[in-house]
């Protein structure tokens, strides 16, 4: 898989399913807090479509006081002020942007755009989370350090993560220290959660909506987990 094709790719589908939406539906509450379709449309849009976005950011920043979730909203806030039909034709045009956010690697941005997509989707009934294999090397971005800057909301529970729809699994520490009792458990100790992979994927993310399609004894601990 070639990463920025899969990226562009995965940022025209999501323009072809916006394009279509009513206006009740881009109105429509996402997976995304408090966030509507629209809001999470302007988000992905942002970034990629605003001219010196450093230096916007950076004034952002200052009307936050240093806030970075309160300079984030405001660069939404003024993107989502903008005709929908407007964001549908920035997100093809600049589909091929390779902007990726800083200390991120660049499979965080594939990350971005699967996970948002499906913060869309999912609450429109809408059942296409796109190429596995686009999702395994999400996946792969998840399960790693980096991704608790600002992806994953603190560190992932003790878990093997398996997908059930491709070749794919993974472990994470979760707490336990690294004492000699830790060091002694076994493999086998570790309780697996198995799911497809986009779903293992929002969890990771923090979205409870598809907690349902997991399996495995370590489901419950996902579910404990993502309700803090």
């Amino acid at each position: 898989m070639e990463l920025w094709t899969a990226i562009t790719g995965e940022r025209l589908r999501l323009a072809e399913l916006l394009a279509g939406l009513s206006d009740q539906q881009w109105a429509i509450a996402s997976l995304c807090s408090e966030w509507t379709v629209r809001d999470v449309a302007a988000h992905l849009v942002a970034p990629l479509a605003t001219p010196a976005l450093m230096l916007r950011f950076a004034l952002d920043m200052v009307r936050a006081r240093g806030s970075f979730e309160k300079a984030n909203q405001l660069g939404t806030s003024r993107m989502a002020a903008r005709p929908p039909a407007e964001l549908v034709e920035l997100l093809r045009a600049h589909a091929d942007s390779r902007f990726v956010a800083p200390t991120m690697p660049r499979t965080a941005s594939l990350a971005e755009i699967l996970v948002h997509g499906q913060d869309i989707r999912v609450p429109l009934g809408v059942d296409d989370p796109g190429p596995v294999e686009h999702w395994t090397t999400a996946l792969d971005f998840l399960v790693t350090p980096a991704a608790r800057r600002g992806f994953v909301g603190g560190r992932l529970p003790r878990l093997r993560w398996t997908a059930s729809d491709a070749s794919w699994t993974a472990s994470t520490a979760g707490t336990a220290a690294p004492d000699s009792s830790a060091a002694t458990d076994s493999a086998a100790a570790v309780a697996e959660v198995s799911g497809p992979a986009s779903a293992l994927a929002l969890a990771m993310m923090g979205r409870a909506a598809r907690l349902d399609e997991l399996d495995g004894d370590g489901a419950a601990t996902v579910a404990g987990w993502l309700r803090g």
